[in-house]
């Protein structure tokens, strides 16, 4: 996710992924998307296994802001907000 600048991007895991970006676009949660203001979905991967869902997390958190840039550009070009189409 990332705010309507695309300048803070913000990685999680969930196992509702419609549910939890309503819920940051409301700010119903509190914390780090709050505060800089992250509404925009604009990539995403779909797991069976938490697990591995928890994993790939991890290693897109750890991963060079360049990397993240390109996988959100190799899915979405545009940087648009993807909660609609979910």
């Amino acid at each position: 996710m990332t705010n309507k600048k695309n300048t803070v991007l913000y990685t999680g895991v969930t196992n509702d992924l419609r549910r939890r970006v309503y819920e940051h676009k409301e700010k119903i949660i509190q914390g780090f998307t709050g505060k800089y203001n992250i509404t925009k979905l604009v990539y995403y991967e779909i797991f069976d296994d938490i697990k591995d869902a928890i994993l790939r997390e991890k290693q897109i958190k750890g991963g060079p802001r360049r990397k993240k840039i390109g996988m959100i550009e190799g899915m979405n070009p545009a940087w648009e907000d993807l909660y609609d189409n979910l």
